[in-house]
């Protein structure tokens, strides 16, 4: 079967035991950079993360997917995309308040 960009991006979740055969291991990287992109960029809320993590759980319980190097990498991914997503927001929300948008934004 072959895949697009848009599909890897948005129906990963229905074909991923699939895409672990195909694949091999770089589907733990594919896995880490829908992860990490879902919780570290604020433009990519529409990633399927959730079902990932769902259809990912199955694949490692029926022997498709290592269950420790799963853990270790969307854990590792979760944590760096909500840290990279930090400092965006550190970053770019000074430069928001302070520019034009700064009418049509309120802090609370």
């Amino acid at each position: 079967m072959d895949f697009t960009i848009f599909d890897l991006i948005l129906h990963i979740d229905s074909s991923l035991e699939q895409m672990a055969g195909e694949l091999g291991p770089l589907i733990y990287g594919v896995l880490f950079l829908i992860i990490f992109c879902e919780t570290g960029f604020v433009i990519t809320p529409f990633l399927p993360g959730d079902s990932l993590l769902f259809v990912s759980g199955a694949l490692a319980g029926s022997g498709v997917l290592n269950i420790w190097v799963l853990l270790l990498i969307i854990g590792s991914a979760a944590v760096i995309g909500d840290t990279v997503n930090f400092w965006i927001g550190r970053y770019a929300g000074c430069k928001i308040m302070e520019g034009r948008l700064a009418a049509f934004i309120h802090k609370e």
